[in-house]
């Protein structure tokens, strides 16, 4: 596979700056980035870049004052992501209302009581709670944890009681969130995505943690088409174009009394997308905002 290489410069440059910019990219089809001294380098199969979403989001950039130019040229043929492979995530914690550990799977088992030391001596801890495992081996997908939005999504998940309930996880990546419904008593969850490696990582990662009733279509919003009944919770972590484009349809999908948790956007798009929302017919429940990410519930 032929890959490109972008060389970004921001100015004023500074490391929220380049997260956000790295976040963007990635909806444009960037795999992976480097840091240099000059700026970010990212890298791209030529196939899956969207150019015009990439100088579109630059356009849009929500930093104030800061302006970013790049070159695209063509990159060295190798596996781009696989230094990041081989170095793996530190555990994830999300402690909102209950505790759960995302962590590599290549990696030993967290320590438990160290974890809970650290981070539930401030939160009422409920009596029997159970810590919630999730191990993911994150083979080149979206979805370790480690992002503001994934980590805003899982807390949404986490504060309902999903027992019993059919989960629909659009744009699934690595599974992480099917697999947290899965794992808070989901009775069934149906993942797409549009990248073939993502529906794989899924169906791996699914079964890394033991999940039978998953099950990962290749696609976009139209496999929808050929999914029978309707759904509880609908999840999506994907781009604010996207959102505005697929919202309809998932619309469509939800049962009478399901939530919509949406995520993968700033702050500055909250009312454009609460503004399609409202023109669907859904209510608005609950926002959650972490370093200029933002993340919402619908009923």
């Amino acid at each position: 596979m032929k890959y490109l290489v972008a060389k970004f410069r921001l100015s004023p440059d500074s490391e929220s700056a380049r997260d956000l910019l790295a976040a963007m990219a990635g909806d444009a089809g960037f795999e992976s980035f480097e840091e240099a001294a000059e700026g970010l380098l990212g890298y791209v199969q030529e196939q899956l870049l969207d150019k015009h979403l990439l100088d579109e989001s630059i356009a849009a950039f929500p930093v104030s004052g800061t302006t970013i130019e790049y070159t695209l040229t063509e990159a060295e043929d190798k596996d781009w992501n696989q230094q990041w492979e081989q170095a793996g995530f530190d555990p994830i914690v999300i402690n909102e209302p209950s505790l759960a550990v995302i962590y590599d799977a290549n990696r030993p088992l967290p320590d438990l009581s160290a974890i809970e030391s650290q981070h539930t001596a401030k939160y009422d801890k409920p009596k029997n709670a159970r810590p919630l495992f999730v191990a993911i081996d994150a083979h080149m997908a979206f979805g370790t944890g480690t992002h503001e939005t994934t980590q805003m999504v899982v807390a949404a998940l986490l504060r309902h009681n999903l027992h019993d309930k059919r989960v629909l996880d659009c744009g699934c990546g690595t599974g992480i969130l099917s697999i947290v419904a899965a794992k808070s008593g989901a009775k069934s969850v149906v993942a797409y995505d549009i990248d073939e490696w993502s529906v794989q990582n899924t169906r791996h990662n699914a079964a890394i943690n033991q999940i039978e009733n998953i099950e990962a279509l290749l696609g976009n919003v139209h496999v929808l088409s050929h999914v029978s009944g309707l759904f509880d919770v609908v999840v999506a972590n994907i781009n604010r174009n996207i959102l505005l484009s697929d919202m309809h349809a998932f619309k469509d999908a939800m049962a009478s009394g399901a939530l919509l948790i949406i995520s993968g956007f700033y702050e500055t798009d909250v009312p454009l997308l609460v503004s399609k929302a409202t023109e669907l017919g859904l209510e608005y429940k609950d926002k959650d905002t972490l370093n200029q990410w933002c993340c919402l519930t619908f009923g």
